[in-house]
């Protein structure tokens, strides 16, 4: 169909414009009429409806993003909306005109003019991949083909809260880590080119041999001082390769894996997204998505390439007419625990009522495990902190005890 830029003014006289596509003219005017627009000009365009809309390249370049707050917000509001009766066109012109966010002002009325068009909301939230997730779109795409929409929205607004509240959780118990991690590099660097260089003219003045570990501080203090451009060099070429590495299919799963071993983290990254695809299941369950289709849609949203794959060979089994018990066990990712709650939940009917309590297991054991984060990690930093700082007493501070017993004895 073809597309038309439009020109009209609302109910309180004020300029509305932008693109719709419909038939004809006619067509055009029918929606702008039923939205509460009384159409001024409409002309044929080439044009897309686009979020940009006439901003000028400045105000395209400073926009805020759209964020998962934005979208958890949306969810919150549509859920009261349709629940209360409101039209879905009325409800998605309010919110419209009262977002807080301009960049998802202009995704919502993208949304309206997709409505207003023909399409469905999951096909008109599709226009828009970077703001709503492939399993947020299938979850809208369930409430459509069931009529529980607003039932689906709600149960979205919780999936994002405990996502975001997970993922900040996560990232409040590593700042202290890394915090230290940075300043012991900070440190490392300093000293290798500004404190082991002013003792090298002491150490020359001894006349005496230095200490091994005197002679592998001066020479890495050297080669840091001589050859920094080429370690520069080297470090950005390594983390270029590293991140176009984990972007492909390959490095991206054994990444994934990877990160799964690594000690104290791994086991946090595991359980949360376990706790992840938990959550997903179960609401995907409730919805009445097949179990089939529920592990592909809940397969998207775990955040891990390998236990995604994981997930995907629990549904081939599946679909090979295995259980998901013994699905479930031969993806090796479940604790024997979580195992069992399932064979329970598979014979009792209750499946969906068990992964919530699998979920909330998880998030326990992941609320623990970063309370305690901090003291799990400090006494690994502490015995790298204290190997640096024996280096650099031994080092340093070897040849000056050696000077001072030769002169004691003289």
């Amino acid at each position: 169909m073809p597309f038309y830029a439009y020109k009209g003014r609302n109910a309180r006289g004020e300029l509305m414009q932008g693109v719709l596509e419909a038939a004809d003219s006619g067509a055009v005017a029918s929606q702008l009429f039923a939205t509460g627009i009384t159409p001024v000009e409409i002309t044929v365009t080439q044009k897309k409806a686009s979020s940009g809309g006439g901003d000028s390249l400045w105000e395209r370049l400073t926009e805020k993003k759209v964020t998962s707050m934005d979208v958890q917000l949306f969810s919150r509001q549509m859920f009261t909306l349709l629940k209360s009766g409101v039209p879905i066109m009325k409800g998605l012109a309010g919110l419209q005109e009262s977002a807080v966010s301009k960049s998802f002002g202009k995704v919502i009325k993208d949304l309206r003019e997709s409505l207003d068009s023909g399409r469905e909301l999951s096909a008109a939230m599709r226009r828009h991949p970077d703001v709503f997730s492939q399993f947020y779109l299938s979850m809208i795409r369930v409430g459509e083909m069931t009529g529980r929409l607003e039932e689906v929205f709600i149960r979205l607004f919780d999936h994002l809260e405990f996502d975001r509240d997970m993922r900040e959780r996560v990232k409040t118990a590593l700042r202290y880590p890394t915090f230290v991690i940075v300043a012991m590099t900070a440190a490392m660097v300093v000293v290798n080119v500004f404190v082991i260089p002013s003792f090298k003219g002491v150490f020359a003045g001894l006349n005496a041999e230095l200490p091994l570990m005197t002679r592998i501080l001066l020479g890495t203090s050297e080669f840091t001082i001589k050859f920094w451009p080429l370690i520069a060099g080297a470090a950005a070429a390594a983390a270029f390769s590293f991140f176009s590495w984990i972007k492909t299919t390959a490095g991206e799963y054994a990444w994934d894996r990877i990160k799964l071993r690594i000690p104290v983290a791994g086991k946090i990254i595991h359980k949360a997204t376990m706790a992840r695809f938990a959550r997903s299941f179960a609401l995907s369950s409730r919805s009445g998505v097949p179990i089939v289709q529920a592990l592909t849609v809940v397969s998207q949203t775990v955040d891990n390439a390998y236990l995604s794959a994981r997930v995907e060979q629990m549904r081939d089994g599946v679909e090979r007419g295995e259980s998901i018990l013994r699905t479930a066990t031969a993806a090796n990712v479940f604790t024997p625990i979580v195992l069992q709650m399932i064979a329970v939940g598979e014979e009792s009917g209750s499946l969906d009522d068990l992964m919530d309590e699998i979920a909330q297991m998880y998030e326990r054991e992941v609320d623990y495990e970063l309370k305690t984060l901090s003291a799990q990690i400090e006494p690994i930093l502490i015995t790298f902190l204290g190997i640096m700082v024996l280096v650099l007493a031994l080092g340093i501070f070897l040849p000056v005890w050696d000077l001072s017993k030769a002169s004691l004895k003289r």
